[in-house]
């Protein structure tokens, strides 16, 4: 199934479900292999460590951190948030730093009762702080968006009065199903570049 066809149907999984990681995986794998066509792989977590329903993006950050792979760039860990005060200058950065950076762009998000716990991915960018009416820059060619909690009123009391055991559910969840997808994605490249290889020279061993 190609990509262009689900393009505007963006996946929404319960963290909760028993195959929540294997539906991420297998969404953003084709992803990665549709649309990130050997640009470097940025993965930016938006959020802050002081409040409970903002840690899910540095959560996140800080799993994929413990995987030192040389297979993408990490921006937003607990230790070295990215948030309000600095995402502008964190964009730049990435900007000047790799050439046409394929972004992920990860963050909390507030919705509807029904949907607390749930995790969503789609095309397009990130647009952090819209749940607390602030202004900041889109982030990322794709996003992945955790709903912590209810939106609509009170947004910072929320996300202050978020239980930390869900957040933390959904990052184990994110974390491991980006790391799969990249890597999965990986494979698949390595494995086209290894037919074309040899297809071109198919005496050669």
């Amino acid at each position: 199934m190609k990509l262009s066809f689900m393009k505007d149907v963006p996946l929404k999984v319960p963290y909760t479900e028993a195959n929540a990681v294997g539906q991420i995986v297998s969404r953003l794998s084709l992803m990665i292999d549709e649309l990130s066509a050997g640009r470097p792989i940025v993965i930016v977590c938006v959020g802050t460590d002081r409040s409970t329903g903002d840690s899910l993006g540095p959560l996140i950050g800080t799993t994929l951190s413990k995987y030192q792979s040389p297979h993408f760039s990490l921006y937003g860990t607990l230790e070295e948030p990215v948030h309000a005060m600095n995402l502008e200058d964190t964009l730049h950065q990435i900007n000047r730093t790799y050439h046409k950076p394929f972004v992920i762009g990860i963050d909390a998000c507030l919705g509807q009762v029904a949907s607390i716990g749930s995790i969503q991915l789609g095309t397009g960018p990130v647009r952090p702080g819209a749940g607390v009416n602030k202004e900041l820059p889109p982030v990322g060619d794709i996003h992945i968006t955790g709903i912590v909690n209810v939106g609509g009123f009170m947004e910072y009391f929320v996300l202050q009065n978020t239980r930390l055991h869900l957040v933390m559910k959904m990052a184990d969840i994110i974390a491991s199903s980006v790391f799969s997808s990249i890597m999965n994605s990986i494979h698949v490249s390595a494995r086209s570049r290894e037919q074309a290889a040899a297809l071109e020279h198919p005496h050669s061993n």
